[in-house]
């Protein structure tokens, strides 16, 4: 259906809520060439409506060939009138890993590339076979708990800088490649998407060489409301002392057979945890397992103690692999996964746990926290001190709370969820996205992107 590659184009227009740029990310393949096509011909002469097109191609850097076919997607895109960047990824590659690698590379240096074009957002190609491969693969890994819960969402909110729109996700590769050929376009096809050692790959093969595509646990529809229901729970239930500590009274933490509370209390886990996933399925068996019995005592999982009394659940990091950080002047960086540590002086500070802090244990002693439990967590606190020695005077250093699930990248159905641990850590709201496809609390759609197909498989 090569009409339809353009209607999703203007369909997304459509469901903007006000004009703006738009970066589309085009490698030189045949989905990311078909969306910068359909979108240039959806603004055709709506210039004038405040809708403008802008490319970026990032050059990887992996193959001898990748700096030729970013320079031909910029010939391409020069015929077409169409403002176009590459950013190359310079310096060492990792030895392992590298596709996740490359994905964080790409999305860093497309937010770069959006900045320096004035584009409001990015719109990425993944089609439906790519929805598909991507739920195979989370499934596998035991992810139906947390984010791939219910495969891509339409909208991501990447590194709180810029949102990637997914206008593609209801179409298949066959229907972009269909599009291009009849106006006789050509792609690249990456050598690397051949390549059985890279996981997509493999499990690309053994979707084609199966007749039933893997079904998402949640349609997009149900992710927000789930998100919606865990924040509401969240607000009521959830008590943080000082970002180090969270409280959940003894009737609310052992009621883990409630999936969406289940699904909360563990979001809270992760971000004093400092982990930007939620814990494989064995793992979740064996902390309800742990809260289910309603017996005091304590547990350790994903780095954080589940720490179980008569008068409530409380939760804080183990103070163990707490790796020292220094920041120079002017930098930011990121503590134990939980804290961003921006240097305001002019001197490097060391950020270590501060093992026994009386500042630190009299601010939780006196906002609540049993006496013991409060020593038990300023272990894992952030101690800010000069790197050198023979440095004194003031430390001018801002430590915010990070929430690793969602800081990097926040999928679109879950922004209700992220809302409510954002502002349960002592920090704002995450930025609305630029298209009317938000949910609200009851996963009602207020507009946006069309679910084609099985809503099972597509979000």
């Amino acid at each position: 259906m090569p009409e339809a590659v353009v209607a999703a184009a203007r369909h997304l227009l459509r469901s903007f809520a006000k004009p703006c740029r738009i970066l589309a990310a085009v490698s030189g393949g045949s989905d990311s060439k078909g969306l910068l096509l359909a979108l240039h011909s959806a603004i055709g002469n709506r210039d004038r409506e405040g809708f403008s097109l802008a490319a970026c191609t990032i050059d990887h850097a992996l193959r001898p060939e990748s700096a030729g076919e970013a320079a031909a997607v910029a010939a391409f895109c020069a015929e077409r009138g169409i403002p176009h960047l590459v950013r190359r990824w310079e310096g060492d590659k990792p030895r392992t890993g590298i596709q996740a690698a490359a994905r964080q590379k790409r999305y860093e240096l497309l937010a770069d590339a959006a900045a320096a074009l004035g584009a409001d957002c990015v719109a990425t190609g993944h089609t439906r076979d790519d929805q598909r491969e991507t739920i195979a693969m989370r499934g596998a890994r035991g992810e139906g708990e947390g984010p791939g819960g219910a495969g891509m969402a339409s909208t991501m909110f990447y590194g709180h800088r810029v949102w990637v729109l997914r206008p593609f996700l209801g179409l298949s590769r066959a229907d972009i490649r269909a599009f291009l050929s009849a106006r006789g376009v050509e792609w690249f096809d990456d050598p690397s998407n051949a390549n059985p050692l890279f996981e997509r790959v493999r499990v690309r093969s053994e979707l084609k060489a199966s007749e039933e595509a893997p079904v998402a646990p949640w349609s997009a529809a149900q992710r927000a409301a789930s998100s919606a229901r865990a924040a509401a729970l969240i607000e009521t239930h959830v008590r943080v002392h000082e970002t180090l500590v969270a409280e959940v009274a003894a009737a609310q933490a052992g009621n883990t057979s409630d999936a969406d509370w289940r699904r909360a209390l563990l979001s809270v886990a992760a971000v004093l945890g400092g982990r930007n996933h939620l814990p494989g399925h064995a793992t979740i068996e064996r902390i309800s397992g742990f809260l289910q019995t309603g017996a005091p005592g304590r547990m350790t999982a994903g780095g954080v103690v589940y720490d179980r009394r008569p008068n409530g659940l409380y939760l804080y990091r183990e103070a163990r692999g707490l790796s020292a950080l220094v920041v120079d002047p002017g930098e930011t960086s990121v503590w134990d996964g939980r804290f961003n540590v921006t240097n305001g002086g002019q001197h490097p500070v060391a950020v270590t746990a501060s093992q026994k802090d009386n500042q630190w244990d009299q601010r939780l002693i006196d906002s609540g926290l049993p006496p013991g439990v409060a020593k038990r967590a300023v272990r894992a606190a952030p101690h800010i001190a000069p790197a050198q020695a023979d440095v004194v005077g003031s430390i001018r250093a801002k430590v915010e709370c990070r929430i690793a699930l969602y800081d990097t990248f926040l999928p679109g159905f879950d922004r209700t969820m992220a809302d409510a641990l954002a502002l349960l850590f002592g920090r704002e709201r995450y930025p609305a996205p630029p298209v009317h496809d938000v949910f609200d609390r009851n996963g009602e759609g207020l507009g946006g992107l069309p679910w084609q197909g099985d809503a099972r498989t597509l979000c």
